[in-house]
């Protein structure tokens, strides 16, 4: 009878040992197979966010120094572009010396020329007024007085490609002045299809400069002609603020 139960017993305990190794060896499987997919998850998620990350980097050098295509200006038209007057150490208004050549814009571009010819400008374009600045409109104030033209400026600063399909509307309107700030014109050269850096150093236009015009010149299909594109220095005479 003893001997009996001991083999029932050892029966037993056999009985119940091999499903506990079973389930050992299967949890084994288990966690084995889960830091598997886990390691193929995170490997998939790290090569898919790579195939976003390397585009965008190798996208920027380009984005930087590529017009954008698409822009037709009017026909053989030409497009001035300058910054606001100097501005003073505070306020949203032109310093003394911002207001001289504000005045000066006024006989400046009245007998502003193109290849030896006069250049009778019949579209002004300023960004529009906000809190810290109103001085692309006042730039050119007293040249919209004298030319009896109005100020267009509508466009906030950052609206180049709203400003670009207006200018691209007025067909009949083929000698345009922008009056921008510095910041935003190598955008704004984009937009209407020119490249900043052939036109600023290093393609921005420095801060402390504020005596350049930059001229676009368009064919008879208003496409930009590169050739003619440039940078001019203003001949203005500013004298000693009062």
């Amino acid at each position: 009878m003893f001997a009996c139960k001991n083999a029932l017993s050892s029966m037993n305990f056999t009985f119940r040992f091999i499903p506990i190794a079973n389930r050992r060896h299967s949890w084994f499987l288990l966690g084995a197979l889960y830091l598997w997919i886990m390691r193929f998850a995170i490997l998939s998620c790290a090569l898919l966010a790579l195939s976003y990350i390397i585009p965008a980097f190798a996208k920027l050098p380009a984005e930087a120094s590529t017009p954008i295509a698409g822009f037709h200006a009017p026909k053989d038209a030409v497009i001035l572009i300058i910054r606001h007057a100097e501005k003073p150490d505070s306020g949203p208004d032109l310093s003394p010396a911002g207001h001289q050549r504000a005045e000066a814009y006024a006989s400046y571009f009245k007998s502003f020329g193109v290849d030896s010819k006069p250049l009778d400008l019949d579209t002004l374009y300023a960004t529009a007024d906000s809190k810290g600045s109103n001085r692309p409109r006042l730039t050119i104030e007293p040249l919209s007085k004298a030319l009896h033209l109005q100020i267009h400026n509508q466009f906030k600063d950052r609206e180049f490609e709203q400003l670009a399909a207006d200018i691209s509307s007025r067909h009949h309107e083929k000698r345009i002045l922008i009056c921008w700030h510095h910041g935003e014109i190598p955008e704004l050269l984009r937009a209407l299809g020119a490249d900043p850096d052939k036109l600023l150093p290093k393609g921005k236009w420095p801060a402390t400069e504020f005596g350049w015009v930059l001229q676009l010149c368009y064919d008879h299909d208003g496409r930009l002609i590169p050739s003619e594109a440039r940078r001019i220095v203003e001949d203005i005479a500013l004298g000693t603020p009062h």
